[in-house]
């Protein structure tokens, strides 16, 4: 398995099929004002901060978030404080992106981190010739390269890790299905839990209790960049972790499977994938976790700890 910390290219931002957003400021026109000077209309935007900031507070309940709008960058100004630090991080809100006021201006090179995580895993035997040709331009190496990507600055900030140093003093031994692991402390509570959940699933599903005997790893941190990239992988921040089985019975990440089919791996029928057990995944998911086999460039081996996505998802359902 040399090759897996090599070749695992771009799977922690594989996120296909978004739509990239880029910001798109408040715009002030001539609106009929108050009689303070001010546009009613500018008076009530005012009131209302970004409805989904709500989801970020939620997911990370310890973090304080605060808002104000500042009318010359036509945004909301987001202050994030950690626990037991007395300094806030300041980033503008841009559509969810969540960006210091020096990227703003590179708005467009990012994603939104807010996006549509598929409820059910996509069956490739109904791919389109359209989403079969947008996938294989989305994985090329150019697109890796100089297409958008995920914006890491709120990430940094969370986990502490604007330098190795810095992260992995953030860092704890730990193990998970009896595999050695470290991972970044913040996700050690989420990741015991589904450890247990797991455990108690296997008492009474055969597929699960396959699962667990079969894991040969668990690998979680490693300092590292996206390969064809400058932006970290989320293995970096010690907040994603891969399951990586004994015996792999099936292809299970995207870029081997493109090695031996270059012009048809995204159509691999899932009868020929390797996958974790649907109830190991849904006990991850339960616990903040998505799961890269729902990617459109899959990644079955990888969950990532995104709990402000597991919760934006649920919203948009209802």
């Amino acid at each position: 398995m040399k090759k897996f910390h090599v070749k695992k290219a771009a799977a922690a931002v594989c996120l296909m099929f978004l739509a990239a957003y880029s910001c798109f400021p408040w715009k002030k026109k001539n609106r009929e004002k108050s009689s303070s000077g001010v546009s009613t209309e500018f008076q009530n935007f005012q009131k209302a901060e970004p409805e989904n900031l709500a989801v970020f507070r939620e997911a990370y309940p310890d973090v304080q978030f605060s808002s104000s709008y500042d009318s010359e960058k036509s945004d909301w100004k987001i202050e994030i404080r950690l626990p037991e630090e007395t300094e806030s991080s300041t980033f503008y809100w841009c559509n969810g992106s969540l960006l210091p006021e020096k990227e703003l201006g590179k708005a467009g090179k990012y994603w939104t981190l807010l996006y549509s995580y598929p409820k059910e895993l996509k069956d490739p035997a109904s791919m389109t010739e359209e989403e079969k040709a947008r996938l294989k331009e989305f994985s090329s190496r150019t697109n890796r390269r100089e297409g958008l990507g995920t914006p890491m600055f709120f990430f940094e900030t969370l986990y502490k890790s604007a330098s190795r140093a810095e992260l992995e003093r953030s860092l704890t031994a730990s193990t998970f299905l009896g595999k050695k692991t470290t991972v970044h402390r913040r996700i050690a509570g989420p990741l015991k839990r589904t450890e247990d959940k797991i455990l108690e699933a296997a008492k009474t599903s055969a597929d699960v209790q396959s699962f667990v005997e079969g894991l040969n790893k668990a690998d979680a941190y490693n300092w590292r960049v996206i390969d064809g990239t400058s932006r970290k992988s989320f293995h970096s921040l010690g907040i994603a972790i891969d399951v990586l089985p004994k015996k792999i019975s099936g292809e299970i990440f995207w870029s081997w499977a493109r090695d031996k089919n270059p012009g048809g791996w995204m159509l691999t029928p899932l009868s020929r994938r390797w996958l974790p057990p649907k109830a190991v995944v849904e006990i991850f998911e339960s616990e903040g976790f998505i799961w890269g086999g729902k990617w459109g460039i899959w990644d079955n081996m990888h969950f990532e700890y995104h709990p402000e996505l597991i919760l934006f998802n649920r919203t948009t359902e209802k």
